[in-house]
């Protein structure tokens, strides 16, 4: 899930730190303009804070928060809503929501796109622009020239070309179905495709991709109810899908995309703990965690509510997925992220506005100190690496 404040477009520092560059970065999302009500209804606060970014040093173990500006961010849509460079110099973070006195539960749309520098001290936005109303899931292209942005409110998808690290608009795809709901996306390692999840239709869309023309294809991949949270191994030869469903205590499932072969084609589906939303491949691919909400974003006495969600990790073997090991988290739980060389794991829990972390050492996960994020509750990942 995910929601702003109205503030100035402007990284103010909150938290001094020293330059991010050079260092193994995570980015994290915070949105400060959406809590959950007795109901777990998505309401404004009665204090509204701003929406920030954090930038968390993964270099080393403890992980730190090293700094946090303010930037537009939201729960709404899947934990994806944030893109980091490969030389970690600047970023790309959207907003699907924004605090709004007039609206329904203080909240409503939003479309705004922030482009961050990082290399700056402190970090500062450079660029404030619009992609479309729910803008969610931003990634990049291989070779940089394209950003493409799922807008889940209009049923669209927003294309910029990118150049000198700015953005302009080059085109927006039209579903055709206002409620696909699109949410996640992954690039094709040849530039020429990407896959899009339509949790609204149930499909995963192929984008079929010609410079700045983005089209799609007519035969959709067929995964599970409600495809949402996507990601994809460095290799570029897989894809994985969480498959949300009814979103009603029964048990979930993620799928796995062969992306060897053409058409692409859906290979494996595993039951896993309701509410899969948080899920990622390890950089080298041989593992996915996937942390489940678990009922926690249910009212209490609901048949189907617990107090904590469950991260569970698998082994990667081919295209086939082996459980080895699981732990509680908290409760609406967003992105997970990996160090750059997997030993870490960081997991956000909007309910405690934390970031739980644990070390993994291929078999056995063991919790650390989580970190804690001042007056917003993380909501997305990104990191330079896959």
């Amino acid at each position: 899930m995910k929601q702003y404040v109205h503030h100035a477009l402007t990284a103010a520092l909150l938290v001094a730190a020293p330059a991010v560059a050079c260092a193994d970065i995570v980015l994290s999302s915070n949105d400060g303009h959406t809590v959950q009500d007795d109901q777990k209804r998505l309401v404004a606060p009665k204090q509204v804070h701003p929406d920030t970014v954090s930038i968390i040093d993964v270099a080393q173990y403890p992980p730190t928060v090293t700094a946090t500006i303010e930037v537009p961010g939201s729960v709404v849509g899947p934990p994806t809503a944030a893109w980091v460079a490969g030389d970690e110099s600047w970023a790309i973070v959207t907003s699907a929501t924004k605090a709004d006195p007039q609206a329904k539960d203080g909240i409503a749309p939003d479309d705004r796109v922030s482009v961050i520098d990082l290399t700056g001290k402190p970090p500062r936005i450079t660029q404030s622009l619009t992609s479309g109303l729910g803008a969610t899931t931003v990634r990049v292209s291989p070779d940089g020239r394209l950003a493409l942005i799922a807008n889940r409110t209009e049923g669209t998808v927003s294309a910029f070309s990118i150049a000198d690290k700015k953005l302009t608009p080059v085109g927006k795809i039209d579903l055709g179905n206002k409620g696909s709901l699109p949410s996640g996306i992954v690039f094709a390692h040849d530039g020429r495709h990407a896959l899009l999840t339509r949790g609204g239709d149930n499909m995963v869309s192929v984008l079929n991709i010609d410079g700045s023309n983005v089209t799609v294809d007519p035969r959709p991949l067929t995964t599970g109810m409600a495809p949402y949270t996507m990601d994809s191994n460095g290799a570029g030869t897989l894809a994985v899908v969480s498959n949300m469903g009814r979103g009603d205590g029964d048990q979930d499932s993620v799928s796995l995309i062969d992306l060897t072969t053409q058409p692409f084609r859906v290979v494996e589906t595993v039951g896993v703990p309701s509410g899969p939303e948080p899920m990622k491949l390890s950089p080298d691919g041989k593992f996915l965690a996937v942390g489940a909400e678990n009922g926690t974003t249910k009212p209490p006495g609901h048949p189907f509510h617990h107090d904590k969600g469950v991260l569970t990790m698998f082994a990667v073997e081919g295209t086939t997925l082996r459980k080895l090991d699981e732990a509680p988290i908290g409760g609406w739980d967003e992105a997970i992220a990996f160090s750059r060389d997997g030993g870490t794991i960081l997991v956000q829990g909007m309910a405690d506005r934390v970031i739980y972390v644990f070390r993994w050492d291929g078999h056995k996960l063991t919790p650390g100190q989580p970190l804690a994020i001042k007056d917003a509750g993380p909501e997305s990942f990104a990191t330079a690496w896959p």
